[in-house]
């Protein structure tokens, strides 16, 4: 589902190169519900932006769904990204002038599918999580916590074969944010989601499959060792 190999990233600043990524190298199952966990400027997010096509590696290749994506253009990845990733990010990236169905039928329509489909399949979703009732509401409307649930609907929209998040309940309480994640949870189990989620909270780790640590961009390999010998799930 996902194969990356010897994957690095350098941003230049002023005169100084500086390596978010070093060579990580992982594999995420079909179906999996993995978090990627590290301290601070680690790399998570860095290494999200990566696998989400949201950025360009340095080096390293990265094969998605069985495509190599590593060398497509800025039109192929915006063609892949649109048929295949759903994104759910922290401040949600919502339009505050439409409607909860309209922001989430948004990437059904960039599909060019009609707009009456693209309404059905919107509806199906927000029935889904929980969102029925809110479907001709404004953004500014909603709790953090329903936001979010739209912004992880209108991921979902359009069925695709991986959902990237990053950190989704860093503004969120904590009420808020086990609503979201026991979400995250059901459509991994009930629709064999996979899921790819950036977290720094200890208390996310009881809902994923298994953990990928990263520090100094790299594979936290130490802390992996030891979470396996707890008892974590190994794959």
């Amino acid at each position: 589902m996902i194969d990356v190999a010897g994957l690095q990233k350098m941003y230049r600043m002023g005169a100084v190169e500086v390596s978010a990524m070093r060579g990580i190298t992982i594999h995420i199952n079909r179906g999996e519900f993995v978090g990627i966990m590290g301290p601070s400027g680690s790399g998570k997010s860095t290494l999200l932006h990566q696998l989400g096509l949201l950025d360009t590696p340095t080096a390293g290749r990265i094969t998605l769904n069985g495509t190599d994506v590593s060398h497509l253009n800025d039109e192929e990845r915006t063609r892949f990204r649109l048929m295949h990733l759903g994104y759910v990010f922290q401040d949600y990236a919502l339009v505050s002038e439409l409607t909860v169905k309209e922001n989430v039928a948004i990437p059904a329509l960039m599909q060019g599918r009609p707009l009456t489909e693209c309404y059905a399949a919107a509806t199906d979703v927000l029935e889904k999580v929980g969102l029925g009732k809110r479907l001709d509401h404004l953004v500014h409307e909603l709790s953090g916590g329903e936001q979010q649930r739209v912004s992880i609907a209108r991921a979902l929209v359009n069925r695709p074969a991986i959902v990237f998040a990053d950190e989704p309940c860093a503004n969120l309480d904590t009420e808020s944010s086990r609503t979201v994640l026991d979400l995250f949870r059901a459509v991994n189990r009930d629709l064999g989601q996979t899921v790819a989620m950036v977290s720094h909270e200890p208390w996310h780790m009881e809902y994923f499959d298994r953990i990928i640590f990263i520090r100094d961009g790299l594979l936290d390999e130490e802390r992996i060792a030891r979470e396996g010998k707890a008892g974590m799930p190994e794959h």
